[in-house]
């Protein structure tokens, strides 16, 4: 059986392999513009290629693996599929710098019923753009086109991340003080955790996502629901030069009882003022539609904030200082007492 059999074959399969070629070739674009001087490889290959950097004594690599979750749901229903690749690429690397580590590359994977060219690409742009956002290069990545086991419209994403930090900068809970400060850096929105509760609260009252909410400022609820998830690598970074950064929380599912508590050592607790809390708009709709009680928001959402660094009390000041330098508008919410987790109060 020749090539053109083959490829008719697999295709009345449902499998389309110009598809593919068409959709890396409008992919190459974005790609491009992620490529860092680490990159020893080109995409096509069977596996990406990163020198690792040159100036470590002791280099330990960080990896972090993550998708979108039912958040995509909403670009299904809106077809805007160009900002979940930021999501993406944000939930990965949000996560490895937490350990204090700098991200490198970057690889993902797509899942769809059917390969449609053009939206491939748009997800793959969004990816790009998230990879710019964080300094890691887009080396490699999968579609995989699955007939029959995603409908035709629909797909899903993953990713992948490596970054490095010198073994002797790792960020080490064990040197949490009582009397530390806990800064919270702004989230954008819902980020990409807590959306089966958010569609489930949707469903039950029946909301129309696409009509303009006034409780939103007039924006629409798909709108706000799909602004992508807020990438912290270079505020951070900046500050891990400048600031002996105790511990770093990425606040995803869960919300703030379950990661907070997970950069903390035994024996210390974080006391969070909720009044200090700037909560977004989007989280009070939901709760007020949903009938959700508060604990129970803190224990799924971000409630608006996507990041919270401890640092030590003297040093607070010049750490709100050089994340609000970086374009950040951080500020403190609470700080580190004798016990243990997280009281919210």
């Amino acid at each position: 059986m020749n090539k053109d059999s083959v490829s008719h074959a697999y295709a009345q399969a449902g499998v389309d392999i110009t598809a593919g070629y068409q959709a890396v070739e409008l992919m190459k674009e974005h790609i491009a513009k992620t490529l860092t001087s680490g990159v020893c490889s080109d995409i096509g290959g069977f596996g990406g290629m990163f020198e690792l950097p040159q100036g470590y004594r002791q280099p330990v690599l960080v990896s972090g693996t993550d998708g979108v979750g039912t958040k995509l749901k909403f670009a299904f229903l809106t077809d805007k599929h160009d900002t979940v690749g930021i999501d993406c690429v944000a939930m990965c690397v949000n996560d490895i710098i937490c350990s204090g580590a700098k991200p490198l590359f970057f690889l993902d994977y797509i899942a769809c019923g059917k390969n449609y060219p053009e939206k491939i690409a748009q997800i793959v742009s969004g990816i790009a753009e998230g990879c710019v956002q964080s300094g890691a290069a887009l080396i490699g990545g999968e579609t995989a086109e699955m007939p029959g086991f995603y409908p035709e419209n629909e797909y899903d994403l993953a990713g992948f991340c490596v970054g490095v930090v010198e073994k002797e900068k790792i960020l080490d809970a064990s040197s949490i003080q009582v009397g530390d400060k806990v800064i919270a850096l702004p989230s954008s929105g819902v980020h990409s955790n807590g959306f089966s509760l958010v569609r489930k609260v949707l469903a039950d009252a029946q909301a129309d996502i696409l009509a303009p909410a006034e409780a939103l400022g007039g924006e629409s609820l798909a709108a706000a629901l799909l602004k992508p998830t807020k990438i912290y690598v270079k505020a951070i970074a900046a500050l891990l030069e400048k600031v002996d950064v105790r511990a770093i929380s990425h606040i995803t599912g869960g919300g703030f009882y379950e990661n907070i508590p997970r950069s903390l050592p035994q024996g210390k607790c974080a006391k969070i003022q909720k009044n200090k809390i700037r909560v977004l708009p989007i989280f009070e709709y939901i709760q007020n539609l949903g009938g959700i009680s508060e604990r129970d928001m803190f224990n799924t959402f971000n409630m608006g904030v996507g990041m919270s660094v401890i640092v030590p009390a003297a040093q607070e000041q010049q750490a709100l200082e050089l994340l609000a330098q970086s374009g950040e508008d951080a500020y403190t919410i609470g700080e580190i007492t004798a016990g243990e987790g997280i009281q919210i109060c």
